[in-house]
């Protein structure tokens, strides 16, 4: 089983960026922590992070045929970004949206997610913690067949 996981924008920042919404856990120890429990599920886990809309929606294309599902953090691109909505559409994959921090107690703009409506699921709140979550669902329900 292969999985590909995706982290958009300024989630290369993370363990320096706005820490008391994020936490101080670095991109490289979250995906880490994803690799060992891919490990342990044994599934295979292609890791990619991108500051580009297009450079993501070639990504999520890419899935089609080659993964079995996606765990995505689109960061801000979450509450506009149509290409990636429909880009999940089109490879109808089980997907899992992820968020670090919960996004419905935030700013306004922040409640609204273009992606939920194409999602298999939403998890959102828990730090690092968010993507292990995310990742253990996917592969269970996956695994449901």
């Amino acid at each position: 089983m292969k999985i590909l996981l995706i982290h958009g924008p300024n989630l290369n920042l993370l363990g320096t960026r706005e820490v008391g919404i994020y936490g101080v856990e670095t991109l490289e120890e979250i995906n880490r922590r994803c690799l060992d429990l891919a490990h342990e599920l044994n599934v295979q886990l292609d890791i990619h992070q991108s500051n580009s809309e297009g450079d993501i929606v070639d990504l999520i294309q890419s899935a089609h045929g080659s993964a079995d599902g996606i765990v995505i953090n689109p960061g801000a691109l979450t509450h506009y970004s149509y290409a990636i909505r429909d880009a999940i559409a089109a490879v109808k994959l089980p997907t899992v949206e992820v968020h670090m921090s919960n996004i419905y107690g935030r700013e306004d703009f922040r409640h609204k997610s273009v992606i939920a409506p194409v999602a298999t699921g939403q998890i959102s709140g828990f730090e690092g913690d968010s993507y292990l979550l995310g990742l253990q669902a996917l592969v269970r329900l996956l695994r449901r067949g």
